[in-house]
């Protein structure tokens, strides 16, 4: 549609706005009271039943003028119901029907029953308008196509494709599931500092603001690791937190900048407790969301059946890659071939780039990754058989990383440590060390396990949506440069 035509609708619109106006009829309405969703409308029609009426509320998604009878179509956010507009019904508000159209907000009531169609009906006998649409609605009303504007404009989205209120609905239900689960086993739930003096709790880059009354920069949280570790010493036992991580990263179909994440931490656990905990959560989560507890994910057909596989890090390297751990210049030569640029990496990055490269797109089902290369894993208390390696798994599902989770380092020396060889490593001279966390530490944190579980990608694999911006209301998207 072109700018012209476009400009020719808003002013058709503009000129009903008035006419309604006219009528003495506030066009954007009030309060209106006694509305039913158009499901339960529908849940209550009874077949016999010659004297049930209906008030229902919602926008215009169809309509159909055959001169002295319109039917017109109400969605809301449970469904859609079916409004009868007869003239005869409605002679003394007819002025105002004739002025209603596609994307108008509006409330009817009347008797409830059927068409000869079958179709449940409100036969309305009063009409009142919520709010006058002054934009077009998508052409003919098959739905907001581009997906891009349906991403800026997810205001349209919602309503003009009938998919996508189920999918946020489900979204919301499935976060309330997980707040029920671990509440049932215990946990406290609690909010921890968004704003941050030192960036920490997981290598990222951070984005950076100024308090002015301060004068101090601040970092929006990367993770919330540090302060929930110190509510284990402040004597909280089983913590959790679902809330917003923000990290000065790309965007991609499975990454946004602003991300949703759950972290718990629980006292006396390790990371066994929390392999256990992440696969009894979202095998209760598939129980309820997922058919046959299978889902569709692009390609994949993703079974949530248990017992879920459980692999060593350096075992599928070895699998799928052709590489032992311990053989370096191998793992040099691999990713060389890889096209990873290995020069002046350390080992264990090269390492894991591999490990990344070849063996992330063959995890499919279910799959626990355990003990890590401790080098990179500075937080994460080392196995006491194999120091060489963290007490660490990632756990993958659709080729993707969905939870992270450690034995938790708790001896305040080698934390201490572990920070000063992380912070040697790093070009950024704003980097510094959480000495608060230290102090901390040193007044004892009792053994713990942690989880990390990425809500934005979970939601993702339990609806079968194959992109991150389609389970997040408002993704970040580049600005719109006009000529």
């Amino acid at each position: 549609m072109s700018e012209q035509e476009i400009s020719q609708f808003e002013r058709q619109r503009q000129e009903k706005l008035s006419a309604i106006k006219e009528l003495g009829i506030d066009p954007y309405g009030g309060r209106y009271e006694g509305s039913e969703a158009a499901f339960d409308v529908k849940g209550r029609f009874k077949e016999d039943d010659q004297t049930q009426r209906a008030k229902s509320a919602g926008r215009i998604v169809l309509l159909r003028d055959i001169g002295k009878l319109i039917f017109i179509t109400l969605r809301d956010w449970s469904g859609t119901i079916q409004v009868g507009l007869s003239k005869s019904l409605l002679s003394g508000q007819w002025g105002l029907v004739k002025l209603i159209e596609l994307g108008d907000i509006i409330g009817a009531a009347g008797q409830l029953g059927k068409t000869k169609t079958g179709e449940i009906t409100i036969w309305a006998d009063e009409v009142t308008i919520l709010s006058k649409s002054l934009m077009q609605p998508p052409e003919k009303f098959h739905g907001l196509a581009d997906v891009d504007m349906r991403y800026r404009q997810r205001y349209v989205d919602l309503w003009a494709n009938p998919e996508v209120m189920p999918l946020f609905k489900k979204r919301s239900d499935i976060v309330a599931c997980i707040r029920e689960f671990l509440r049932g086993r215990g946990f406290m739930e609690v909010e921890t500092p968004m704003m941050q003096s030192i960036a920490g709790g997981a290598a990222a880059k951070p984005f950076i603001t100024h308090h002015n009354s301060l004068d101090m920069d601040l970092y929006l949280r990367i993770a919330p690791e540090l302060f929930l570790k110190r509510l284990l010493v402040g004597g909280m036992e089983k913590v959790f937190e679902i809330n917003r991580n923000f990290r000065n990263e790309g965007l991609s179909r499975r990454h946004n900048p602003e991300f949703t994440m759950m972290e718990l931490y629980q006292a006396y656990g390790d990371y066994n407790v929390m392999m256990d905990l992440t696969e009894e959560l979202i095998s209760f989560l598939a129980g309820k969301f997922c058919e046959n507890n299978q889902v569709q994910f692009d390609d994949m057909k993703i079974d949530f059946g248990r017992p879920w596989r459980r692999a060593k890090y350096s075992e599928l390297l070895k699998e799928y890659s052709g590489c032992d751990i311990n053989d370096i210049v191998a793992i040099r030569k691999k990713a060389k071939e890889l096209g990873i640029d290995e020069m002046g990496m350390d080992d264990a990055v090269v390492i894991n780039e591999v490990f990344e490269a070849t063996v992330e797109d063959n995890l499919i089902n279910p799959t626990f990754v355990m003990d890590y290369p401790a080098a990179i894993c500075p937080l994460t208390k080392r196995k006491k058989s194999d120091p060489n390696y963290a007490e660490r798994f990632e756990m993958y599902i659709a080729k993707m990383e969905l939870a992270n989770a450690y034995t938790e380092l708790n001896d305040p020396a080698v934390q201490e440590e572990n920070f000063h060889h992380q912070l040697r490593g790093q070009h950024d001279t704003m980097a510094k060390m959480d000495e608060d966390f230290i102090t901390a530490l040193k007044y004892g944190m009792p053994p713990a396990g942690g989880l990390g579980i990425g809500i934005d990608r979970l939601i993702m694999v339990l609806t079968g949506a194959t992109s991150i911006r389609d389970v997040v209301l408002f993704p970040l998207l580049k600005n719109v440069v006009r000529e």
